[in-house]
């Protein structure tokens, strides 16, 4: 029995490892090694309750709710003094020279948000969560969701300026 737990989170941490990087990257505005931290305590954190968490009506959901309360807490620890660098790790892709442009301007506008305005923004707009759900997943009011919304993508665009329409390809 045991052993057919282990080979079903086995599975299922190999099918959600990539998309929970991805979101762990948003959520630390490109650190790539903060990131692998909070996916590895993330599924850290699904193993030890797996045999509960596999009964779930949608384990992804739940593991990205994890992550984003991983990253919460990990933001809120006093001890947390390290600073992410100004270059990006290389993304092994060759991409054309305005799309690292513009993903760095993002990241670094990102980066410039507090945790919480990161967290909305990341639930809402990159994992196209509902309002009610990014509500539940930040034990928030669903009022308090639309108002961070607004206040993060004012701050984002206030950020960016006018930079951003010349990094976008037509």
């Amino acid at each position: 029995m045991k052993r057919r737990h282990e080979e079903e989170f086995m599975a299922f941490a190999a099918a959600r490892t990539a998309p929970l990087f991805r979101s762990a990257c948003v959520l630390t505005s490109g650190d790539a090694h903060l990131a692998e931290d909070l996916v590895q305590d993330t599924l850290g954190r699904m193993y030890a309750n797996w045999r509960k968490i596999a009964q779930v009506d949608d384990p992804a959901a739940y593991t990205h709710t994890v992550l984003v309360r991983t990253y919460l807490s990990y933001r809120r620890r006093r001890s947390n003094s390290e600073q992410p660098t100004e270059t990006l790790p290389d993304s092994g892709a060759a991409a054309p020279e305005h799309d690292a442009t513009l993903r760095v301007t993002l990241l670094d506008a990102l980066g410039r948000l507090s945790a919480r305005d990161r967290a909305v923004l990341l639930l809402r707009y990159w994992e196209d969560r509902s309002v009610e759900q990014t509500a539940a997943i930040l034990q928030v009011r669903p009022g308090a969701v639309r108002n961070q919304s607004m206040r993060a993508l004012a701050r984002i665009r206030d950020l960016l300026g006018h930079d951003l329409s010349e990094l976008v390809s037509p």
